[in-house]
């Protein structure tokens, strides 16, 4: 266990961080799941950007690599363009 003020601190802040990326994922993937089992071209089509969206999000705060998020985006993007 940490001794100090600061380590003290930092674990609380690392757990809080910890808390909101798992949330975020998990919401992601969900939205995920639900724009692939999609079976109407229009509503995935108005739903992607969104989906998209959450994506770039989790990237840009290091929850996951840019370039996973590049292959989630143009694998989600194919899929998509199948249904049409």
């Amino acid at each position: 266990m940490a001794n100090h003020k600061a380590t003290k601190k930092d674990t609380r802040q690392v757990a809080k961080r910890r808390e909101k990326n798992r949330y975020q994922g998990k919401t992601t993937r969900n939205a995920m799941r639900d724009l692939r089992a999609t079976t109407d071209a229009t509503a995935a089509q108005e739903a992607l950007p969104a989906v998209l969206s959450k994506i770039d999000k989790l990237a840009k705060k290091g929850v996951i690599h840019k370039n996973k998020a590049a292959n989630l985006k143009s694998k989600l993007a194919r899929a998509i363009s199948k249904i049409a």
